[in-house]
């Protein structure tokens, strides 16, 4: 069984996650900690529950989501996992962070999956999910046996990720979530990357997007 912690970060309010299993190993998604208070926070979750994180996933590479990856990568020596379409949009997010008046540092090293790609650790899990639209590379992780989604900007309460910025596409988004994610079971958890959590039959039903 898959325990999860979220955490709300930096000043875009990126929801960022904490799995892990009986194994005490764990997986960090868009641990997007910008101010020290907050990575101070994440590290002494980790440390004070024993944990051992041994991956470190992004769902996309828009700058909030990848504000955490130094700290991740100076503290426990993970190389941030992305998908390869989004490796240039994260090369650029200290430009992207810019326009909202945020100085950070780019990510610089990163590993790649692909689509249906499975990410283990411990005992435990999570399938990539390619859902383009938001971003060229954005994903999502998905559990079957815990029936949970991290869905990143893909997919939120009622809404969906936006499309207006670069490189997004309406149609792709839309059409990825109606055909990727809403064939998971209806009873399945969505953890998105902003708000709160959903579930995939409530938005089947209730989101005006995707009526």
């Amino acid at each position: 069984m898959i325990n999860i912690q979220k955490f709300t970060f930096n000043p875009i309010q990126v929801n960022a996650f904490v799995l892990w299993d009986e194994t005490l190993e764990a997986v960090l998604i868009d641990p997007a900690c910008y101010f020290r208070e907050e990575q101070q926070k994440l590290k002494d979750f980790i440390t004070l529950n024993s944990l051992s994180p041994i991956r470190l996933l992004n769902t996309h590479g828009h700058f909030d989501h990848v504000m955490g990856n130094a700290f991740v990568e100076k503290t426990w020596g993970l190389i941030g996992e992305i998908h390869e379409l989004d490796c240039a949009l994260a090369g650029r997010a200290d430009i992207q962070a810019k326009n909202f008046g945020i100085e950070m540092k780019a990510p610089v090293n990163f590993h790649y999956f692909h689509d249906g790609a499975c990410i283990h650790f411990g005992k435990s899990s999570l399938k990539v999910i390619h859902v383009p639209g938001h971003s060229p590379g954005g994903v999502a992780f998905h559990s079957e046996s815990d029936k949970v989604l991290f869905a990143g900007d893909i997919i939120f309460y009622h809404s969906i990720g936006r499309t207006d910025l670069p490189m997004g596409n309406y149609e792709s988004l839309v059409d990825g979530i109606r055909e990727k994610l809403f064939v998971l079971d209806e009873n399945t958890k969505i953890y998105s990357g902003h708000g709160p959590e959903t579930t995939i039959g409530n938005e089947k039903f209730y989101n005006p997007f995707l009526k």
